[in-house]
């Protein structure tokens, strides 16, 4: 960590904006720096100090790391608006296996057998590979965020059912294990403040229950007796 600020590092398709704003409520003394950064890049960063936290796409190398894994996100086959697979919710692999597809230089789906034929030519990344798509020289298969991230008008996508998913993960170095850290943990998972194991959770003050009041003893009235 920077003097004064947490930097949290996010790979392209995370939206990290609600967690900010739970931070900016929580750890109001530190700001949070977001940084969004090439898929392949988190890693390096978090060896190098550059950043104190980042959302990964995994797996990745855990060496000296603490990773928790996240969610996973659904899988889409990006087409253009006219093509068949348009007319249709969702498809499976091997409904792609006559198509084109296209294989960016940053894919972040871990494929064993590629579905479909390999395109003409390997995109540089992501967006080049929209753009071919665009131009209806093939598919592109990628998660839903990232479809999200680079929509047109002129381009849909639909569900790929059996298709490999893209996991993401929070990870930051063993050795940096801080409080800050731990109240990033505990904004993610969703907890409390009151729950979370960060600086909050040990500046609670105890609040003591005030001491129960007795309630004064009831006089009791003598019979006077007769003479």
């Amino acid at each position: 960590m920077t003097e004064g600020e947490f930097r949290l590092a996010y790979v392209p398709g995370v939206t990290p904006g609600k967690w900010a704003g739970v931070w900016a409520e929580r750890v109001r003394d530190v700001p949070l720096r977001l940084v969004q950064i090439p898929a392949a890049e988190g890693v390096p960063l978090l060896r190098k100090g550059d950043v104190d936290a980042a959302f990964v796409r995994l797996p990745v190398d855990r060496e000296g790391l603490h990773v928790i894994p996240l969610y996973l996100e659904t899988t889409v086959v990006v087409v253009p608006k006219d093509h068949a697979v348009a007319a249709v919710e969702e498809v499976e692999l091997a409904d792609l296996a006559d198509e084109d597809v296209f294989e960016p230089l940053d894919d972040v789906l871990p494929w064993g057998d590629r579905p479909g034929q390999p395109a003409f030519t390997r995109p540089e990344n992501t967006a080049d590979a929209i753009g071919l798509v665009a131009s209806g020289a093939g598919t592109l298969l990628l998660p839903q965020s990232l479809a999200r991230l680079h929509h047109r008008k002129d381009l849909t996508y639909r569900t790929v059912t059996d298709a490999p998913q893209s996991q993401i993960g929070l990870a930051w170095l063993e050795a940096v294990t801080t409080d800050l850290m731990e109240e990033l943990i505990g904004i993610v998972r969703g907890r409390t403040p009151n729950s979370s194991r960060g600086r909050n959770a040990q500046q609670q003050p105890v609040r003591k229950k005030p001491p129960r009041q007795r309630s004064a003893p009831k006089r009791r009235h003598q019979k006077r007796r007769r003479t």
